[in-house]
Order: C-alpha cells, then structure tokens, then sequence
C-alpha cells in the first residue's frame, strides 16, 4: 500500500457541510468562496481588509479583519463618531470566513443600516483549530481594537471614526457563541476606554446533553449537533455540557456579562430556538446587572436571513438591530 496516499477512511461526515478524513484532512463543501473587499454602490459602504495578528500562537498565517465604513463617514469629525461594531461569523465553528459572500453582503447592509463602524472577524476554523482557538483569536481581534482607543493605533478608521464608549459584539449561530464568551471576557478582563454598550446573539449556537423546551428529541438531529460540537472541540471532559458550548450548565458565569444589554433573536422553526430562549431566561435569573431582550421571528429557520437578506423578516431585524444600537445613544 502506498503510504503517501491520502486515507479514504472518513472520521466526521455532516454532508452537505463539511467530510474530515482520519489522516485530517479536512474537505468543506460550502463557504469556500470569498469576495475581496470594495466599495458598495448598493449601500455606500466601503470595506478593506486589516492584520489584527501578524502571527497566531501556533506560528501560522496572520489573523485578519475586514473593516466597514458607511457612508458620510468622512465628513465625520471628533465629536460625531460612530458607534462600533465587533462582528464574528457563523458556521459551526468549521466553516465559512469573514471573507465569503454571505458575510460581506450582510455587513455591507447591517452597516448601512445601522450606520456603525464595523469590524467583521476572521478566525482559525476547528477541526484544525479546535475550539477554543475561535474564541482566543476573537479576543485577540478585540483587543487590536482597543488599541485605537487614544487614536493612535495603527488602523487610521478606528482612530478617526470610531466611538469607544459605543461598542458592540455580534454574531450568528457559533459567531454568537463566541460573542457570548466575548461578552463574558470582556466583564473579567476590562479593557481601558473600550465600553461595549450591548451584544446582539443571533439564533446562537447554544447545545446540551439534554434536550429543552421544545427541543427536538429525534436522533437524528441531536446526532448532528452533539457530532459538530464533538468534532470541533475534540474532548471529552463535559461533552455538550461544556460551558463553551452550554453557558446555561451549573455554575456558569453568565452574572459576569460585561455589557449593560444583550438581544437575542431566535427563529420558530429553528432546532437551537429552545437553547436560545433558555439562555435568555438564565442571563436574567442569573444576577447579572444588565438588561435582556429577546425576539422570536415567527415562520423562520436557522440564520434566515443570511439565505434570503431581502424578505420582509430579514429587513425587520435589521431595523430591530438598528434601533438596539440607537437605544444606547440615548441618556
């Protein structure tokens, strides 16, 4: 047998997503095209890409972001700047970038919409990476982005445009996760001038080993969750009760929340729906000083509005996002 040829023998296969191979070799299905940053005409939002790592600590590529400046900005001045936002991207910590089509569409309109500064995360991909390599590198991004709050940090829209004390995570699916452990970071490592205001969590990537609400029971979708989760994380300490992936298990620290909001949104027919409405009722049980919301859109699947951006539903979270960013503008 030739010893240099790939192994055939398959370890993880979640068809249509993403097929491991035992020698790891890894083969993703989706997400894979990327689209270079640019002026769009559609929404007058302008975009560039920035290192925010020069060298990761396994001495790999350089870690990057993908800025995002809406229109008008540049008749901003030091007393008009814009809020900011911290985005990280979905796909089950094993797919997608914050470089493919679906994400620099999305950001171009969340931006315009919601007329923020924008800095749209990209980060090591398990099951080469496994978690939580993800959610280190997003730190790392943030605190690149604190380095601007005296104007001096080395990317020139953070310095001019950007208000540190308006700062906001989001995310979607596992990109929520990780803004929920940003958020929680942030409440334990505060860093100096950089206030995050609020974290919006869309259809988060929360799990467990046992189901709630009305959680599917059917084996065959449970099998797919706790396998992706198993998969990207690679132990068996606590399984899907890990507080990465289950922040509402025994003795977590959802009270340590450093912002003073949080929105969650979930979709009706979305099988992580009940996860999201039990984090919801257990950040508000949970002591934490902030405030919480959350919003259901009815008829829906998982990130809904990634897949069809123009329907009517996806338009309304987009001016229910806006409308969570300008509440904080207001004493």
């Amino acid at each position: 047998m030739d010893s240099t040829k790939p192994s055939s023998e398959i370890a993880y296969e979640f068809s249509p997503l993403i097929r491991v191979y035992k020698d790891g070799r890894v083969e993703r299905f989706v997400g894979n095209d990327t689209v270079p940053p640019s002026f769009d005409p559609k929404t007058n939002v302008d975009s560039k890409d920035v290192v925010y790592s020069p060298q990761n600590s396994n001495n790999s590529n350089a870690l990057s972001a993908r800025l995002y400046l809406p229109k008008g900005t540049n008749n901003n001045n030091n007393n008009n700047k814009l809020p900011l936002l911290v985005y990280i991207h979905g796909g089950g910590f094993c797919i997608e970038t914050a470089f493919s089509l679906f994400y620099h569409s999305y950001l171009n309109a969340l931006v315009s919409a919601c007329n923020v500064v924008a800095v749209s995360v990209d980060y090591r991909r398990a099951p080469e990476n496994p978690v939580p390599c993800a959610h280190d590198d997003s730190w790392a991004a943030i605190k690149w982005v604190a380095s601007h709050v005296n104007g001096s940090g080395p990317e020139d829209w953070l310095n001019r445009y950007a208000d540190f004390q308006r700062v906001f995570f989001a995310g979607d699916s596992a990109g929520a996760n990780i803004a929920h452990h940003m958020g929680i970071r942030n409440g334990r490592e505060i860093l100096d001038g950089f206030n995050v205001a609020g974290i919006v969590l869309v259809h988060p990537y929360f799990w467990g080993s046992t189901p709630v609400g009305n959680e599917t029971t059917d084996a065959k979708h449970r099998a797919f969750f706790d396998g992706i989760w198993r998969m990207g994380y690679r132990s068996e300490t606590n399984g899907c009760d890990d507080p990465w992936i289950n922040p509402c298990v025994e003795g977590s620290s959802l009270a340590s929340m450093g912002c003073a909001r949080v929105l969650v949104f979930v979709a009706e027919k979305d099988k992580l729906a009940a996860r999201g409405w039990l984090y919801y009722e257990k950040l508000k049980e949970s002591g934490w000083k902030g405030r919480a919301e959350i919003v259901e859109t009815k008829g829906e699947s998982h990130v809904f509005h990634l897949f069809n951006p123009n329907s009517e539903n996806a338009r309304v979270m987009l001016q229910q996002i806006a409308s969570f960013f300008n509440l904080q503008d207001k004493p």
